[in-house]
């Protein structure tokens, strides 16, 4: 693995005083100064205009899709892409990371202390990631992390590791900006791992590129009782090509994204489309959550969008969409190990600290065994992420592991952020502290579906 194009010259992250380009920032500036007019009270609109302010910043515009970049087709359709190998592990049971692979963690951990936490509860505010943010991410080369080194990535085998360290080292600092900054990175994974070679030589220079573009895995359903292996989006063959229709929940920064992987069912089995934002019929509109605000999720609408034949990412029987499925759970769990290990961090301190009854609460036997017991699901959330991401970059089976790893993290990781909130009683339930927040954000672990891929 690579390494020369991921790090930035220096080694240290700076936040760019640079405004937000994100036409919904934009929006709200404008109505804010149309709010501060003297104008409007002379016309008698002042409550109407501070109410479009309020209902703007909370949902969002309903606008179509970004359409700002043409992808030139290029390749061969019919021609298979490029595949990085599995990873060659020893027999002996050792998850330490190569150094290739602790040389990543370090960089994200910095991008995580120096960059992600201090904006983190003002993005969370705001439900967006700050331009600075997101572009470090790309100065250190997150969205290639998981492209073939022939197709201009840094990956020499599979990156599933590296990635599931990365992820956790991110979620350390935010889970929500962590998101953000991993969602491009997703959609060239995907293309790394499935597509032809009409595909990745149309859409993956674009990654590898100085321009960046926004992209999202878009999996999630609005549905009572969703289950993200049966899409109620559907598929169907028109001609030479597909017409989608349905609706997608938790697109990760779905304003500004300029490629969707939309799964939707085929005859029966799930499968994954490539559509880019100009495609008549989209239409995208804030949907902001409970947690990972940061993230910018929006709802995206398929009415009647028509692709053509090429536009299917790898097979049409489900076993790719099944495969995507599971690397991106395994994904989330690694952003929970990350945030429970933040939670932790914070909390232990906390109660060394904080004094009840002329002592440290840490003294108290119900504090100490509570801190006990979250340290030891932390290490055992850690353990089968890193044991199924193991499986995974060598090519074997990880049903059975990621759905162990999923089920552990989605219970303990919700549990360990309760617990975080309950050991710092009424600062728990503030926002002067950062565990509320990691408690929302560890929520949407057992019910988000896409968006990460790893």
């Amino acid at each position: 693995m690579s390494l020369t194009k991921s790090l930035k010259p220096g080694g240290r992250f700076g936040l760019a005083s640079t405004e937000s380009r994100d036409p919904i920032g934009y929006a709200v500036a404008a109505l804010n100064r149309v709010a501060q007019s003297e104008l409007i009270d002379r016309i008698g609109l002042r409550r109407q205009a501070e109410q479009a302010v309020f209902t703007v910043t909370r949902t969002g515009f309903r606008t179509m899709t970004a359409a700002s970049r043409t992808f030139a087709r290029a390749g061969r359709r019919d021609a298979a892409g490029v595949r990085v190998p599995g990873v060659a592990r020893p027999g002996t049971f050792d998850l330490t990371p190569t150094e290739d692979e602790q040389m990543l963690v370090d960089v994200a951990t910095e991008l995580a202390e120096e960059v992600l936490r201090p904006c983190a509860a003002e993005a969370d505010e705001a439900c967006a990631a700050p331009d600075a943010v997101l572009t470090s991410a790309l100065e250190v080369g997150l969205p290639i992390l998981g492209v073939p080194e022939a197709l201009g990535g840094i990956s020499e085998e599979r990156s599933t590791v590296a990635g599931v360290l990365v992820a956790e080292a991110l979620a350390r600092g935010d889970l929500g900006l962590a998101v953000s900054c991993l969602a491009p990175g997703a959609v060239a994974t995907a293309l790394g791992l499935w597509g032809t070679e009409e595909q990745q030589q149309t859409y993956l220079p674009a990654f590898t590129g100085d321009e960046v573009p926004a992209a999202a895995l878009a999996l999630n359903e609005p549905t009572v009782l969703f289950d993200a292996l049966a899409p109620a989006t559907t598929a169907v063959r028109d001609g030479d090509g597909f017409v989608l229709d349905g609706v997608k929940s938790a697109v990760v920064r779905g304003a500004e994204a300029e490629l969707f992987v939309v799964g939707a069912s085929l005859e029966g089995a799930p499968v994954l489309f490539l559509v880019e934002s100009s495609t008549p019929g989209l239409s995208v509109e804030g949907d902001p959550a409970m947690g990972v605000r940061a993230a910018s999720l929006t709802r995206l609408s398929l009415s009647g969008v028509r692709v053509d034949e090429g536009a299917v990412l790898g097979a049409t029987d489900g076993s790719t969409y099944v495969e995507c499925v599971r690397l991106s759970r395994l994904a989330w769990c690694a952003l929970a190990v990350g945030t429970a290990q933040a939670v932790l961090d914070y909390v232990t301190p906390y109660v060394k600290e904080r004094e009840a009854f002329g002592e440290p609460i840490a003294h108290r036997q119900s504090v100490a065994f509570k801190v006990a017991d979250m340290a030891i699901e932390l290490e055992a959330m850690r353990l089968l992420t890193w044991r199924a991401a193991s499986r995974a970059a060598a090519g074997k089976d990880v049903a059975r592991e990621v759905a162990l790893a999923r089920q552990l993290c989605k219970e303990r990781g919700m549990q360990i952020g309760l617990d975080g909130v309950q050991l710092l009683g009424g600062h728990g339930f503030v926002k002067e502290h950062p565990v509320e927040r990691w408690y929302r954000d560890l929520r949407a672990v057992a019910v988000m579906e896409g968006s990460v891929l790893v």
